[in-house]
């Protein structure tokens, strides 16, 4: 039966129960390690990346998906008729969106290729928004519209507790990291209008902590809100603390905590951590 079926890539932080429901396929993204390469969500999980890049010779390297396997995905979805939404991570930490574009080019499926500006939990949000629309009769452009509603009320924080895959995957200068290091310097990231963006630095632990007070009195205090997620890379301490202080005023807020896929670990380096919400 001809619909409107949803594909994005594996950023994306969807749980198997919310890819069961809605029918959405995962393009993955791959990740080398040591010369060995990885599929998320095939050959590698989210929870045995972060004891493999421990481990690893070198900072590992991470691929977008080549456009053969959007391009099979669509032609394969639209053999029925439907047409498909692509949704994707952020173009500003990954060239994904153009290859999915280029494969929309490619295929006789009718494509419609939509950035999210995100990623992990606050991409799903997105999805599962337009799914609802879709799985009520809407169209793909009111899919999208309440994609960008629900991204203009998102808010994407990101705790970097270690520089050192900043500086190895040199997005900060060997000089500025080992400075960083030396000092104990821990940063605090947001997300925000497709970029990210430094919102805090400061020496220690308790300089992350007194920021994620701040962020979570914003939240405790502004619109109602609707979903959360936590994401990590071996961030369990910093993941309870946000827990317990998050449930004292939100105690029915169902929150979805994950090791984040390895394309995003590779970049935030160990003991990072992040929250994503999104309000009415």
């Amino acid at each position: 039966m001809a619909k409107i079926k949803i594909v994005c890539d594996s950023s994306a932080g969807l749980t198997d129960e919310e890819i069961k429901k809605y029918d959405i396929t995962i393009i993955p993204l791959s990740v080398m390690i040591d010369g060995t390469v990885y599929v998320e969500r095939e050959t590698i999980t989210n929870e045995q990346f972060p004891e493999m890049m421990k481990n690893a010779k070198s900072l590992p390297k991470t691929s977008q998906p080549p456009i053969g396997k959007f391009v099979d995905a669509f032609d394969k979805l639209g053999e029925d008729g439907s047409e498909v939404l692509c949704v994707t991570m952020m173009e500003s930490i990954s060239g994904t969106v153009h290859a999915a574009e280029q494969a929309a080019g490619m295929t006789k499926t009718k494509v419609t290729v939509y950035d999210s500006q995100t990623t992990d939990r606050a991409m799903a949000f997105q999805i599962i928004e337009a799914a609802k629309v879709i799985e009520n009769g809407g169209s793909v452009q009111e899919a999208i519209e309440r994609m960008k509603y629900i991204f203009d009320h998102s808010k994407v924080y990101l705790a970097i507790d270690n520089l050192d895959n900043l500086v190895a995957g040199g997005r900060i200068s060997k000089f500025a990291g080992a400075l960083s290091n030396l000092l104990n310097i821990k940063v605090m990231l947001q997300i925000a209008d497709g970029q990210i963006h430094i919102i805090m630095k400061g020496r220690g632990k308790k300089a992350l902590h007194k920021e994620w007070d701040r962020i979570l009195n914003e939240m405790k205090n502004g619109p109602k809100v609707m979903g959360a997620g936590i994401s990590h890379v071996e961030g369990n301490s910093e993941v309870n603390r946000l827990l317990t202080k998050i449930k004292a005023f939100e105690p029915n807020l169902d929150i979805v905590v994950r090791e984040t896929v390895p394309i995003i670990a590779t970049h935030t380096g160990m003991g990072a951590c992040c929250l994503l919400y999104y309000t009415e």
